[in-house]
C-alpha cells in the first residue's frame, strides 16, 4: 500500500535531468510561492483560467496542507535540502458526484522550461496509482480547449477517457477502473 503523505521516487526527464517527485509538504509553500512566480501568464491562465499575480496565504495553505485521504499533492523538483526548486505538481480532490462512483478532479501544473518532459505524465501516473489504492473510481478535469499539451497527456495515459466541450471547456473523465 502507498504511503501517499511519504511518497517519494527519483526519475530522471527526457533532457536527462534528475528529479524527485514526492508528496508535498508544508514547509513548500516558499518552494510553491517561487514556482508560481516563475510561471508566464499563459500557464497561470491555462492552470487557474483566469490571470492571477501570486498565490495568496490562503492559496498556499490550501496547497501545502493536505490530509492527503480526500486530497492528494504531489511535486516534481530539482536539487536537494535549500537548493529545492519545484518544477511541477499535481493533485486531486475528491469532488461530489451524483453517482456511487468516487471521483477526484486532477490539476497539474509544470514551469515552462520542463514542458514536454514527461512530467504531467509521471504525476497523473502516480496520482491514479495513489487514488486507485484510496479506492477512487475516476478522474475528471476541465481543460481549456487551447491547452492541446494537457489533453495529450490524458490521452497518452491510457486510461479510458471520455471528453465533451462544456461551455468554453473540455469536460475528461478518466476512468481508473
Amino acid at each position: 500500500m502507498i504511503d501517499a503523505a511519504k511518497f517519494k521516487t527519483s526519475e530522471t526527464l527526457k533532457n536527462g535531468a534528475q528529479v524527485t517527485v514526492r508528496a508535498i509538504r508544508t514547509d513548500d509553500k516558499h518552494r510553491l510561492a517561487e514556482a508560481f512566480r516563475n510561471l508566464d501568464a499563459e500557464s497561470v491562465y491555462t492552470r487557474f483560467f483566469s490571470h492571477k499575480k501570486a498565490l495568496t496565504a490562503s492559496d498556499l495553505k490550501a496547497a501545502t496542507e493536505v490530509d492527503f485521504e480526500e486530497v492528494v499533492a504531489l511535486v516534481v523538483t530539482l536539487g536537494e535540502g535549500k537548493d529545492e526548486v519545484i518544477i511541477g505538481a499535481g493533485r486531486y480532490m475528491l469532488m461530489p458526484t451524483p453517482d456511487a462512483l468516487r471521483t477526484a478532479e486532477v490539476a497539474f501544473t509544470v514551469e515552462e522550461d520542463f514542458h514536454r518532459q514527461g512530467i504531467a505524465g509521471r504525476l497523473l501516473r502516480y496520482l491514479a496509482e495513489i487514488a486507485r489504492e484510496k479506492g477512487v473510481h475516476r478522474f475528471h478535469a476541465e481543460v481549456l480547449p487551447e491547452n492541446t499539451a494537457m489533453l495529450r497527456v490524458f490521452g497518452r495515459s491510457g486510461l479510458p477517457m471520455e471528453k465533451r466541450l462544456e461551455d468554453s471547456t473540455v469536460s475528461v473523465s478518466l476512468s481508473l477502473l
